[in-house]
């Protein structure tokens, strides 16, 4: 078998350009680039490596090492886990800054390579500068945080162990039921060891994602299981994106007339138009969803781990008689809640599932009753979002001023807080792939971070970021990423005095305002923050607006921009649209107040509804 002497840090990057994957029958390469911010415990070895090769695997500044790996985790959610991005960083703060876009990666089952700095493997220097050391175990260091955050981690402490370890990281990442980050912690002084690498490591390897089909038996079980509902519905996940369902989906729906409720981190997976659609479901939904979500006595969950926001804490399902079926590529997720398993890939499953069921279809006065629900449910949303001359409007007018002047392939952007749940339920989606929010680990600061993966991964598209003054401040950095890398985005910032939505919790549940929003926190003065003058700064076009109809018009303005454009509002700190879940929140059992009391007496009532067993 021929070799080739190389550093480690050079193989790393050779075996990683090798790889390619098939998108649409064309091979690209399967990791698109890589984000790094350099430091002592990268810059020398694997930096150099990635420089001599940025013309195969292009290699992008970050300012912030949870921001650049977040783009990067937006943007392989985009590419709908067909294409990888790398993250590396120094040893010790650079490495822990990633943490937490690792979680986001982990949670929302996303591929990322973290490729850190350690310390060295000789520990001839120890204690390096930034080592965190350990006094009774000397092979720790900060980076093991990785490892309660990736499927799969692995320190790198001889050269020639990657040719174990690095095929098991992709694999890893590409796996339909496993997928999630990847860690390979790199020892300072093995990146520049050298090793005589066989040749065959650095062969073009071509890759495809699997479609593991499912049981028999469990396809039978289920149909049995939906043949005998009179009221289903189907609750439509992110997975169904990743397995490029979506016409599969409204095919089956339509052939069985079920009606389709879609999570957050699945919504758009449906047009608004289909003749099945019925909106958002859960703590975040619309009451249209929820209504018939507390009647139905099936419900056929797709590519959803089923999250407390999506099943209204087990408490959104009041039939006694309900039971779930659960199409999964995931066994872990498949099997949770007392669910009829179908472990398999979504696209594959429904297709076999509609087989078994052949002719069968679900009640049609279910489905005209899903049609009036779903009639208020807009009136309401419309009559909320509309045009207002209010002072000071809500999320609601903001976002409907958006949705209204926007164009049916525009992508509308969220993440944590309250504009999550207002936009989901007016950016109703014109067309397939239109919604993206992190609502999986509901990461603050993913906002504006996202929507740079979001835009690179969608280039001829509009990118428009919703994000409130708390997560602005929070991060904000990758607006000048955005203009220095020419990927427009359209920030909207919504300007609510702080973190209202945990302000809006905090009176919920019987208490006082404090410290959440600025007015009810520790200061001596509050100075007012110019966001538009701020954005300007780092080379953003941008705005102030005092009402709707400005806003309306500065979109104009932002759409025809060709850089990064964000426009500031102030929007109201209490006003927000109709809940229509129950959701679970800790709650004093000892109330101080009447407020704690009401609270108390409304978390006990949704305690009562709760599904057991689950």
């Amino acid at each position: 078998m021929k070799k080739i002497k190389l550093t480690c840090a050079h193989a790393v990057v050779k075996h990683l350009i090798a790889q390619k994957i098939l998108i649409d029958g064309k091979k690209e390469p399967l990791f698109a680039g890589a984000f790094g911010i350099f430091g002592h415990g990268n810059v020398a070895c694997l930096g150099q490596a990635l420089e001599e090769n940025k013309d195969k695997l292009p290699t992008w500044r970050g300012h912030h090492e949870q921001n650049m790996a977040l783009t990067g985790v937006a943007y392989a959610r985009a590419k709908r886990r067909k294409q990888i991005f790398i993250a590396t960083s120094s040893v010790g703060p650079g490495a822990t800054n990633m943490i937490t876009a690792s979680a986001v990666a982990m949670s929302n089952r996303l591929p990322i390579l973290f490729l850190p700095g350690d310390t060295y493997a000789n520990r001839m220097p120890d204690p390096v500068l930034q080592q965190v050391e350990h006094f009774n175990n000397p092979g720790i260091t900060v980076n093991d945080a990785f490892k309660s955050v990736t499927r799969y981690f692995d320190r790198i402490t001889r050269p020639e162990q990657i040719l174990q370890s690095l095929p098991s990281a992709i694999q890893t990442m590409l796996d339909p039921a496993d997928c999630g980050p990847a860690c390979l912690s790199l020892c300072q002084d093995i990146q520049g060891e050298t090793f005589d690498y066989p040749e065959e490591f650095f062969k073009e390897r071509i890759h495809n994602i699997r479609r593991p089909r499912p049981d028999d038996f469990q396809i039978k079980e289920a149909a049995d299981k939906i043949k005998s509902s009179k009221n289903p519905i189907i609750i439509s996940g992110g997975g169904v994106f990743y397995s490029e369902a979506m016409d599969d989906l409204a095919t089956f729906a339509s052939k069985h007339n079920i009606p389709v409720t879609q999570t957050v981190m699945g919504y758009s997976t449906m047009k608004r138009d289909h003749s099945h659609f019925l909106g958002p479901i859960g703590g975040l939904g619309g009451k249209a969803a929820n209504n018939f979500a507390k009647k139905t006595d099936l419900a056929i969950a797709v590519g959803t781990k089923l999250g407390d926001f999506t099943t209204g804490s087990w408490a959104n399902f009041e039939n006694p008689n309900f039971s779930l079926v659960s199409v999964n590529v995931t066994r872990f997720d498949a099997s949770k809640h007392m669910a009829q398993s179908v472990v398999g890939d979504a696209k594959v499953s429904l297709k076999e599932l509609s087989q078994a069921l052949g002719d069968w279809k679900a009640s049609d006065d279910w489905y005209k009753k899903s049609r009036e629900e779903l009639k208020l449910w807009n009136e309401y949303v419309d009559k909320e979002s509309g045009p207002t001359n209010q002072k000071v409007p809500s999320y609601a007018h903001a976002v409907g001023a958006v949705y209204r002047n926007s164009d049916p392939t525009d992508i509308a952007v969220t993440a944590a807080g309250g504009l999550v749940g207002e936009v989901v339920q007016i950016w109703r989606p014109r067309e397939l792939n239109t919604h993206e929010t992190e609502w999986g680990f509901s990461c603050m600061g993913y906002e504006i971070s996202g929507s740079l993966g979001i835009k690179m991964a969608n280039p001829n598209k509009e990118v428009i970021t919703f994000i409130g003054d708390g997560s602005y401040l929070l991060y904000n950095s990758d607006i000048y990423s955005s203009v220095i890398t020419d990927n427009k985005l359209i920030i909207i910032i919504c300007d609510n005095g702080g973190h209202a939505v945990i302000n809006r919790l905090q009176l919920f549940k019987g208490g006082k305002e404090f410290n959440c929003l600025f007015e009810s926190s520790k200061n001596t003065s509050l100075t007012g923050i110019n966001f538009a003058q701020h954005a300007a700064s780092m080379g953003a076009k941008s705005e102030e607006v005092s009402s709707i109809s400005e806003l309306e018009e500065a979109f104009k303005r932002a759409k025809k921009s060709k850089v990064t454009y964000v426009i500031s509002i102030k929007t109201h700190s209490h006003q927000w649209l109709e809940g229509s879940s129950y959701w679970e929140s800790p709650t004093l059992e000892i109330p101080k107040t009447k407020e704690n009391k009401e609270a108390l007496k409304l978390h006990n009532e949704g305690k009562a509804k709760q599904r057991q067993g689950v």
